[in-house]
């Protein structure tokens, strides 16, 4: 089997699992350019920082910075929540944390997806406290159905209903993050396991 079909292949046996496509690479490549030149105007003349909250922002964050044509420096964090009851208060566990100091510049956050908004509001709150010149979000998805605390939010690449989603780097154990769509995963596939909505 040649290299070609050999990737199709597999992809194919992701694909099976989803429901249906809820936004193609098409429009996910058109919108991500529109974020950039926002992005890009918004912080001309400023020295800009771009935070990746892993895992599942990276390919926003890789895809992202392609549309930002100005100087501009990228890190990464990564949290674990301490579990439902706790997590439902927004206390979060950072499991990895900033290289450098952040006081005085203009920092970005991007986030893959912003759905209850706990786990954003503690990391927006944390690094605020570091005093940086200005603190922004920009996120790739949005489900404002389902927000539980109020969150500000500069840029969204699109708002999109309270369904179960993968692809595009979000993920449903650990899988489906290198599919190059955002589509809705069959319930069949979740229902079978305990593991939980991999938005949250």
């Amino acid at each position: 089997m040649a290299a070609q079909e050999q990737t199709d292949y597999k992809r194919g046996i992701l694909d099976q699992d989803v429901e249906r496509v809820l936004i193609d690479e098409a429009s996910l490549n058109r919108r991500l350019a529109e974020l950039g030149a926002a992005i890009t105007d918004f912080y001309a003349d400023k020295d800009l920082l771009l935070v990746s909250v892993l895992k599942g922002s990276v390919l926003f964050l890789a895809d992202l910075i392609r549309h930002i044509p100005i100087p501009h420096e990228i890190d990464f964090m990564a949290t674990s929540s301490y579990g439902a009851e706790v997590q439902s208060r927004g206390i979060v566990r950072i499991l990895k944390d900033l290289n450098k100091p952040i006081a005085g510049r203009h920092v970005l956050i991007v986030e893959d997806i912003i759905d209850s908004g706990h786990t954003l509001a503690y990391l927006t709150g944390m690094l605020a406290a570091r005093n940086p010149a200005s603190l922004q979000v920009v996120t790739l998805l949005d489900k404002p159905d389902r927000r539980e605390v109020d969150i500000a939010v500069a840029w969204t690449g699109f708002s999109i209903p309270n369904e179960f989603v993968i692809g595009y780097g979000l993920d449903y154990n650990e899988r489906y993050r290198n599919l190059p769509y955002i589509g809705v995963l069959k319930p069949a596939v979740y229902t079978q396991s305990d593991a939980g909505d991999p938005t949250e």
